[in-house]
């Protein structure tokens, strides 16, 4: 019978093992881990996200049922409080630039020509208990914020960063790679005239909505040909620019948009108004481009409910860090692993099913059907010859 990888060898298979060990050497990653090397701890990180394992111990009962298949994975036994000391002082670099290997594996393997350049810029919060004493509060929660750049089309995100929950999201937008000819769509947390500018001079385009007090001085109205979309009314769209008497200037041709959504909130239409640098594509469309934001936002529920960033494996900083990325890491392989194997299951349905046969024995494209039965047939040396069976 033919040798068959367990779930888990699989998934990991997209990584370049090489690759990885330049990214340790280059980060130091092995430092002060002699015994339990970054790879080890990379293995058992996405093990704890993959089969929600909640606490330590959990983890270290889990994985340490499995010692069959720590020969194929490259690990060995693990002990808790040897995972507790790396998770207190590995480098987060090393896992950081792994994910960004692997999201540009996951772009090679879904890119589709002709496609639009769509970005989605966001951050979610994640709140930490009281016992995470490094943990700043913004007002609203106590804890951190994961800063995503997403692409909804081939559901790739590209950059992640981790950063206390007092930053403000435009400092960390402001690190992100412009790309020429893409389109970047963010909410207001975003609101930065000198980084708009920015992006303008790129060649790229934004999407994003401007603060109640930003005035802006109409221009000329625009026509609008059809006014309306999916679950929205364009109501006017013109062409406007800055009105402030400051310093403050865009030197870029501006449209706004006011947009009426057929959801009502409170008992009563939704309003929402949409500034862009974008001259050439029509209202509806711009529109569609702002709701698709929507996307970013389902992102972050999914990993949420369905990846461990609820509960943390340590209580310091550095722990809290590497656990994100390494959710983030393991939706990436997920991904990887459907593309590549021609899985036709919900995310959901494969992120279940990923996990309760994480150390099974099965090819990943039928973990959806029950396994093969090889039953060898039966050879009697003579037929004369008896056979004894259990009553």
């Amino acid at each position: 019978m033919r040798f068959q990888n367990s779930v888990f060898v699989d998934l990991l298979k997209p990584i370049d093992r090489r690759a990885f060990a330049g990214i340790v050497a280059r980060h130091k990653g092995d430092a002060y881990d002699k015994s339990f090397k970054s790879w080890d701890h990379l293995v058992v990180l996405i093990c704890a996200q993959l089969a929600g394992a909640t606490s330590l111990r959990a983890l270290e009962t889990a994985f340490n049922a499995n010692g069959g298949f720590h020969y194929h994975l490259g690990s060995r036994r693990l002990a808790r409080s040897t995972l507790a000391e790396a998770n207190a002082r590995r480098p987060v670099g090393v896992f950081a630039d792994l994910f960004a290997r692997l999201s540009c594996e996951l772009d090679r393997r879904t890119r589709r020509d002709g496609a639009e350049l769509l970005r989605l810029i966001d951050s979610t919060p994640i709140p930490l208990s009281k016992f995470h004493d490094f943990a700043r509060s913004n007002g609203r929660i106590h804890g951190m914020k994961m800063h995503v750049v997403y692409d909804p089309g081939i559901d790739r995100p590209f950059c992640v960063e981790v950063t206390p929950a007092n930053v403000n999201d435009v400092e960390i937008g402001k690190k992100t790679p412009i790309e020429a000819g893409a389109t970047y769509v963010f909410d207001k947390g975003y609101y930065d005239f000198k980084w708009w500018r920015g992006i303008h001079e790129a060649g790229a385009l934004f999407v994003s909505r401007p603060k109640s007090n930003t005035r802006l001085a109409d221009v000329a109205e625009r026509e609008m040909p059809q006014t309306r979309g999916e679950g929205y009314t364009v109501l006017r769209d013109c062409e406007v620019e800055l009105a402030s008497k400051g310093d403050s200037k865009l030197p870029m041709p501006l449209r706004r948009l006011h947009i009426q959504r057929d959801a009502l909130k409170d008992g009563k239409p939704q309003l929402i108004v949409v500034i862009t640098n974008d001259m050439t594509r029509s209202a509806v469309e711009i529109a569609a481009l702002y709701k698709a934001r929507w996307a970013i936002e389902l992102l972050f529920r999914w990993i949420k409910q369905h990846l461990n960033i609820r509960k943390f494996l340590g209580e310091n900083e550095n722990a809290v860090r590497l656990q994100l990325i390494a959710a983030m890491i393991a939706f990436v392989l997920l991904r990887i692993a459907a593309h590549r194997h021609d899985v036709d299951l919900p995310c959901l349905r494969f992120a279940e099913l990923a996990g309760r046969f994480l150390f099974t024995r099965r090819p990943i494209s039928r973990l959806d059907r029950p396994p093969s039965k090889y039953q060898a047939a039966r050879r009697l040396a003579s037929p004369r010859q008896l056979v004894l069976n259990y009553a």
